[in-house]
């Protein structure tokens, strides 16, 4: 399970028998939600939200923390989806310690 980031508490990551679309799990002490994010013709055209089932929601101030880290680092995410799943290379996690505007 690669840890991509940590923002203020919030752990972005992978789980290790993913699937697609590329997706990230945001988790906050054992609350989680999901980012899927959609290409068509290599590029980012959506990201998706939603809850994971079994889960209870991210509460409202990391739900706007996930939506922020999931926008701003969208490209590095797939990327390291494939770094992961296609080339099978480690990821290296990442502790973001400023606060994304």
């Amino acid at each position: 399970m690669p840890k991509l980031y940590e923002y203020f508490g919030l752990i972005i990551l992978f789980y290790s028998n993913e699937h697609e679309p590329v997706h990230v799990h945001g988790k906050f002490q054992g609350m989680e939600n999901k980012a899927e994010i959609i290409i068509e013709n290599g590029q980012i055209v959506e990201i998706r939200f939603m809850a994971v089932r079994g889960k209870k929601p991210l509460p409202r101030s990391q739900m706007k923390n996930f939506r922020s880290v999931v926008e701003q680092y969208a490209e590095d995410i797939v990327q390291k989806w494939i770094d992961y799943f296609v080339l099978h290379k480690a990821v290296a996690s990442e502790t973001i310690t400023k606060r994304i505007k």
